[in-house]
């Protein structure tokens, strides 16, 4: 009898195990694999993107490598279009998606949300020949105007909801809406202001107008898979300690105030 209590015990603690290691969170994923594999899609200046050498670089990518560090394995980023991000978290090809995601509401239906690393807008960018014309994005809700924008962004949200009159283009990289507007087969750009701003610096795209003030309030924060609080708790906790300990404001310094970095970026 105490024979066949003790297995059961021993039957019981072993499926108990099986379970915690089935359901384990992202973080113990990979600590246990020795690899952090984040999902991004490197098109998104000055958060994530590629350099000259091919490299994947970016404030967004400094504050992974600095996640990683504190976790003690490696990072892997698994570069995908920006609307396979979701699908590629679920399918567990990356453990998190770190990729300038805003959080709304109807993202957070699928996907956990880190508390946010910064808060960003969006912004217009114009042709020169709407200059005096155009003063507001409200302007822009008109039939007459073609608005490009970045396919399954939260740019392309708020253009369906604010401009129905005007019409949407939608492409697959915000440097591609750029070039259309510089081109003259659109009218106007609407992305994120750290992107539009840089953006508007490079040599090519210096007749562009700008609308210039956030139009949106926009955290971006790293998605986990849902009910993944173990991780959540972990990640927010380290956006905490590297806010106190000066880690964030030296990344943050580094891509937002210096400007070096351009020369590497093709």
């Amino acid at each position: 009898m105490f024979k066949r209590y003790c297995l059961a015990v021993l039957v019981g603690v072993v499926g108990l195990i099986q379970h915690s290691l089935a359901h384990a969170g992202a973080i113990d994923d990979a600590v246990r694999r020795g690899v952090l594999k984040v999902g991004t899609t490197p098109t998104y200046v000055p958060f994530e993107m590629t350099d000259k050498q091919g490299r994947i670089v970016g404030f967004e990518v400094d504050l992974l490598a600095s996640m990683s560090q504190a976790l003690g394995v490696k990072l892997e980023l698994v570069p995908v279009p920006y609307t396979e991000l979701l699908p590629g978290l679920m399918a567990k090809k990356f453990d998190l998606i770190g990729s300038g995601m805003t959080v709304t509401q109807e993202r957070n239906l699928k996907l956990n949300f880190s508390d946010s690393f910064i808060v960003v807008g969006q912004t217009v960018l114009l042709h020169p020949s709407l200059l005096g014309k155009v003063s507001s994005v409200e302007d822009l809700d008109d039939a007459g105007y073609r608005i490009a924008v970045t396919e399954g962004t939260t740019g392309e949200a708020v253009a369906r909801r604010m401009l129905g009159a005007a019409r949407l283009l939608s492409f697959a990289t915000p440097e591609e809406g750029v070039r259309q507007v510089v081109q003259g087969q659109a009218d106007a750009f609407i992305y994120d202001a750290p992107y539009n701003l840089i953006a508007l610096s490079r040599p090519e795209n210096s007749e562009l107008l700008a609308l210039e003030q956030p139009f949106t309030f926009e955290p971006l924060a790293f998605g986990v898979k849902k009910g993944d609080f173990d991780s959540l708790n972990w990640i927010n906790h380290f956006l905490s300690q590297i806010a106190q300990d000066g880690t964030y404001d030296r990344l943050h310094d580094k891509w937002f105030r210096d400007t070096a970095w351009l020369a590497e970026i093709d």
